[in-house]
């Protein structure tokens, strides 16, 4: 019965895995898988669906549909109100053009550094702090590439080289802005904003220099070894000064605004006080609609409108994240109802694995992934509802185990040439760069990061 199960789960992965390869749409696809697991597992009479007698419909089909329905009902619940908001937020910043300005403001200073690899390598560091407000990794890196990539050019690093550093500027997933460091954050039973300063300042204080010492070596040689000369007339390297044009330059500071308000109001600083990501960012567009009136005051009532944008935002992400989660979750459920789980944990015990190999194993699957399916959300959100479980069988922290499936999804997703981030970045290089020949660029720099996250983790919480 073990082998018949274990041969049903993996072609069950293999055929999930193979169809989000061809782009099938994740959800279905991921949900597909979970309710076949879950149904072979009820056939089987390894587990039933619904594992408490009391909360099953008494109907093992029906059963299928209820743990959808309670899934579904958990996670558009607090954490993915906070997932919703987040993304809304994202989209309402670039809507009003606060997060181009910011963007422009915070990366000029890099161009009067002089050496341009230099200059290269810091793009990294600055991108990856503009993360922390901007937590979209396409969004970011199209960003990047408006701004700076003429920059970069101008100074003469080659197109590759540019491209490559913007491209893996999102890497680490950060700050109570991201969708994902919140899931995460609620699977280790932390407040975001602890989840953020205790446990993500410390990796990133480890990975971001370590990354951006290894771009500056990578991009450096590599651009020596196919023998690249900078062509400073190049016409592409001109910089454009119409980014963001009308905006005025304070509206910089609005993205910052909810971060602003969680860093004050926190069990860590002012404890009189407490601040919920979803207040904080309701608070940001009820100023920003307010700035709006005052700057636009002949058009006030359209300005007042674009409040419609966040809410929109926020179907959006309820139609694209929150429903992936549960379809993440469902899969997740599917595995563990086919004790595959539990095979794992055993047989790592067995062969004698502690916390840190098995830390080590599931950041090598979860990055595997999410090279494979180019997204670092989609098996993000499918193995992170497993973290608690793995931590609880080897005696650690949840926390430990969830930073760094979290943090090493988006290195993945970094070194597959089909995900959002690398594709928007190939596609603003007019045909110059292909997302496959960015790969070459960001594997190592994206390895040494994933190193740099295990290295932290066990440094700083084991």
């Amino acid at each position: 019965m073990q082998l018949l199960s274990i041969a049903i789960t993996l072609v069950v992965v293999v055929l999930v895995s193979a169809m989000i390869l061809k782009k099938y749409k994740p959800h279905a696809i991921l949900l597909g898988g979970g309710i076949v697991l879950l149904l072979s597992a009820q056939f089987l009479g390894i587990n039933n669906i619904i594992t408490d007698v009391e909360k099953s419909t008494g109907f093992w089909l029906f059963d299928v549909f209820e743990l959808m329905r309670t899934t579904l009902q958990k996670d558009a619940g607090a954490t993915g109100m906070v997932i919703m908001a987040a993304g809304a937020y994202a989209m309402f910043m670039n809507h009003v053009g606060a997060s181009d300005v910011m963007v422009k403001i915070c990366t000029k200073p890099l161009k009067h550094l002089g050496s341009p690899y230099i200059v290269l390598a810091l793009t990294y560091t600055v991108g990856q702090l503009l993360n922390i407000f901007v937590p979209s990794a396409a969004g970011l890196s199209v960003l990047l590439m408006a701004t700076v990539y003429p920059v970069l050019i101008a100074l003469g690093v080659s197109h590759l080289s540019a491209a490559a550093v913007i491209a893996s500027a999102a890497c680490l997933d950060l700050g109570p802005a991201s969708g994902a460091s919140n899931m995460a954050a609620e699977m280790a039973g932390l407040e975001p904003m602890t989840y953020f300063i205790k446990y993500q300042v410390p990796i990133m204080a480890v990975v971001i220099p370590l990354v951006t010492v290894t771009h500056y070596l990578v991009q450096k040689y590599f651009d020596k070894k196919d023998g690249f000369v900078a062509n400073k007339n190049d016409a592409s390297a001109q910089e454009d000064d119409t980014t963001a044009a009308g905006v005025p330059k304070f509206y910089a500071l609005l993205p910052l605004f909810p971060l602003v308000l969680l860093l004050l109001f926190n069990e860590l600083v002012i404890t009189s006080i407490k601040m919920n990501v979803v207040t904080a960012m309701m608070m940001g567009v009820c100023l920003t609609i307010i700035l709006e009136v005052i700057r636009k005051p002949k058009h006030a009532f359209d300005s007042v409108k674009i409040i419609d944008v966040f809410f929109g935002g926020m179907g959006k992400q309820f139609a694209n994240i929150i429903t992936l989660i549960m379809s993440g979750e469902i899969f997740a459920e599917g595995l563990k109802r086919m004790g595959m789980i539990d095979l794992i944990i055993e047989g790592a015990q067995n062969i004698g694995f502690g916390p840190i190999p098995m830390t080590i194993v599931m950041v090598a699957i979860i990055m595997i992934s999410a090279i494979i399916m180019g997204s670092g959300a989609a098996p993000f959100y499918a193995f992170i509802a497993l973290a608690p479980t793995v931590s609880e069988s080897f005696g650690i922290h949840p926390v430990i185990m969830c930073l760094a499936m979290q943090l090493a999804t988006g290195m993945g997703r970094n070194m597959s040439p089909i995900s959002s981030c690398m594709v928007a970045t190939a596609g603003c290089t007019d045909g110059k760069v292909l997302s496959v020949d960015l790969v070459k660029r960001t594997v190592i720099p994206m390895f040494v990061g994933a190193v740099g996250l295990i290295l932290g983790d066990v440094i700083f919480f084991m």
